[in-house]
């Protein structure tokens, strides 16, 4: 027994303990939809309006996270992103042999809910098959809608390299590549929106506007933009205000009041469409309409703002959008999509309950209709199925596209010219979101819809907008209609251009283009006299003092007309001045005539006297033949000014001639 035992411990054996599965903290509760691949992209977007009320006590576990009310829109966004996975692991030109899948999260409009999913899409599978030495599968994430949850998420991917590409994140901030290094983006930049919006406002004339915003980094940085861009184009802001969706309503009223004190009748609105809801339904409570409203892409064509009642506020209103596209097959895909009950593929569950009007869970006592999954979408019409404004669902679409068109160029990469360290090239394997974002740098490539698709060095794409006007039609359907383009690339001047087929309406269901200055331009003859402590916009307009003109408008000064011109009646133009002669008829004129007859008398009867004594010593004592020459001078000066003043035809010889003879006098 003894030996036996001096042998076990003698063989040399190691005991391992089995790997544990790798389990990320928390739930995976935010996941919707999933599906394996070679490779898998990350979507993260607001399916939800609103997260759940949680209030911590930090004595019990707080449970999961949960949001209410489902927006179709976002879930919309988030089909058509596997939409466009499906349609590239179909194709036979990119990315052939080479699959891409999905996990796609769902964060409310929360902060945390966005950096949550961020994480939880870094950590992969909630429970791996292997152990925690693997990497994370994810390459690239699509998303969010909103600049503020993106700012987070893009904050949270950066460190890690993982490429963080939105379709509707539009705050300039996002171009900082020092503090967003892996972000893209496929709508153009607020930093070309704001100054468009300034250049839309100058097109139209307005020089007088009041301005609202998101109280957020959308709003906040956007309309910052906006006010220094306006400045430049010479358009005066009156006020400038912040909203928030959770504001108390006494907050939304003070604006209201602020809006109905205003001299302005055009409203610049640089805000989140959830934002401004509130604001307009307010404004339509207190009866504050016919305001020309010019909206940003935040919520100008927002369906949700959109409403029967908001058009009475915001009906004729003006903004840039994202030009609409055409997606082939999306809505057939839409239409012909499932419900799942597997756990992470719960996506359509609540809208299918809602659209439908029945129940996954028989235990649900209240609802008489049971769901099973066979229902069809085809002929229903919700705002889920409906793809006529598919703007922001193309940029999604583009943004998979990019993803897959480096990795296609990371596959391509040949032995030995690679451009990561010593010209090496990704293992087709194991492929790093690192090496992915260098490759989303270079794509350039063209969609199905004849759109290229590029970014600069920002990450940001070209700045091309539509215009857009909110227009009742004859069946008294809200449509935004595109009434021109603005396009960052064209000339200066030429950036904006009208549609001619199609006529605008504007505030009050007018024709005609509303006017807002807060004074009106100064005509030529007047010169501005600004006013102190109000903006340069608002002035008064002065007339210009006789013998000065202003021939242009809102001229800054009079110019003094030259001495021998005179101002016309109107101050806008310097004029010959007239010549006028005296007659005998006047009395001025026979008191010169008489003044200088006597005059001429005088100096002839003296020179006669002089002539008559010439021979005397007084008068050669005088020098006879100066005093003589004297009176000859004065006499010809009597006579020529006499028939100067008198003459109403003077020929230009004539009048050298007097002129000689009367300077000739007084040598």
């Amino acid at each position: 027994m003894l030996a036996l035992a001096t042998i076990l411990t003698t063989i040399p054996f190691t005991v391992t303990a089995a790997q544990p599965k790798c389990t990320a903290y928390g739930t995976d509760e935010l996941l919707h939809f999933s599906k394996k691949g070679d490779v898998s992209i990350g979507g993260i977007f607001s399916l939800h309006q609103n997260p759940a009320d949680v209030n911590p006590t930090l004595l019990i576990n707080p449970g999961n996270s949960r949001c209410y009310g489902l927006d179709p829109g976002e879930l919309q966004y988030a089909v058509t992103m596997m939409f466009a996975i499906e349609e590239i692991n179909n194709s036979t030109d990119l990315l052939p042999g080479f699959t891409l899948g999905y996990r796609i999260y769902g964060s409310c409009p929360s902060i945390p809910l966005s950096v949550g999913a961020s994480l939880a899409l870094m950590n992969g599978q909630m429970e791996a098959e292997e152990s925690c030495q693997s990497p994370s599968t994810i390459q690239a994430v699509i998303g969010d809608t909103t600049s503020t949850s993106t700012i987070d998420i893009a904050k949270t991917m950066g460190p890690f390299k993982i490429p963080v590409l939105s379709h509707s994140a539009t705050c300039a901030c996002l171009s900082n590549r020092h503090q967003y290094p892996s972000f893209f983006r496929t709508i153009p930049s607020d930093y070309y929106q704001s100054r468009a919006l300034a250049k839309l406002v100058k097109y139209f004339g307005w020089t007088w506007v009041g301005a609202v915003r998101s109280r957020g980094d959308y709003g906040n940085n956007g309309m910052a933009t906006f006010l220094e861009a306006a400045e430049k184009e010479g358009v005066c802001v009156e006020y400038s205000v912040a909203v928030y969706r959770t504001d108390s309503r006494q907050k939304f009223l003070e604006v209201v009041d602020i809006v109905k004190m205003s001299t302005s009748k055009v409203i610049v609105a640089f805000a989140d469409g959830n934002d401004l809801d509130f604001l307009i339904k307010e404004l339509y409570y207190q009866n504050v309409t016919g305001y020309q409203w010019v909206g940003s892409e935040g919520w100008i064509t927002y369906r949700y703002v959109a409403t029967p009642t908001n058009y009475a506020v915001l009906g004729g209103a003006v903004g840039f959008a994202v030009p609409n596209a055409y997606l082939p097959g999306l809505r057939e895909f839409i239409t012909s999509s499932k419900p799942s009950l597997t756990p992470g593929n719960t996506g359509l569950v609540e809208l299918w309950e809602s659209v439908f009007k029945c129940t996954f869970n028989p235990n649900v006592h209240n609802v008489s209709k049971i769901c099973n999954g066979e229902e069809s979408l085809a002929n229903t019409n919700t705002r889920f199925t409906d793809v006529s404004d598919a703007s922001l669902l193309s940029n999604i679409y583009k943004a998979v596209y990019a993803v897959a068109h480096a990795i296609e160029g990371l596959l391509a990469c040949e032995k030995g010219k690679g451009p990561f360290l010593n010209k090496t090239c990704a293992e087709k394997g194991k492929i790093q979101p690192w090496q992915v974002l260098h490759y989303l740098t270079q794509v350039n490539f063209t969609i199905k819809s004849g759109e290229n698709v590029n970014f600069d060095e920002s990450g940001d794409p070209a700045a091309r907008y539509a215009l857009v006007n909110w227009q009742m039609n004859d069946e008294g359907m809200l449509t935004f209609e595109e009434i021109g383009l603005y396009d960052a690339s064209w000339p200066e001047g030429q950036q904006i251009r009208m549609k001619d087929e199609i006529s605008a309406i504007w505030a009050g269901n007018q024709k005609n283009v509303p006017r807002s200055v807060c004074s009106e331009s100064c005509p030529p003859g007047t010169r501005r006299a600004f006013v102190k402590g109000k903006p340069i916009c608002c002035f008064d307009c002065i007339p210009c003092a006789d013998g000065e003109i202003s021939n242009t408008t809102n001229a800054v000064a009079c110019v003094q007309c030259p001495l021998e011109y005179k101002s016309n009646g109107n101050r806008n133009r310097c004029e010959l001045k007239n010549i006028e002669f005296l007659t005998f008829n006047e009395v001025m004129g026979n008191t010169l005539v008489t003044f200088s007859l006597c005059g001429g008398c005088l100096t002839i009867t003296t020179g006669l006297i002089f002539f008559w004594h010439r021979h005397t010593p007084i008068v050669k004592a005088n020098n006879s033949e100066l005093s003589f020459l004297l009176l000859f001078s004065l006499t010809l000066a009597v006579k020529v000014s006499t028939s100067k003043i008198f003459s109403d035809r003077v020929q230009i010889f004539q009048a050298i001639n007097e002129a000689s003879v009367f300077l000739s006098s007084f040598v």
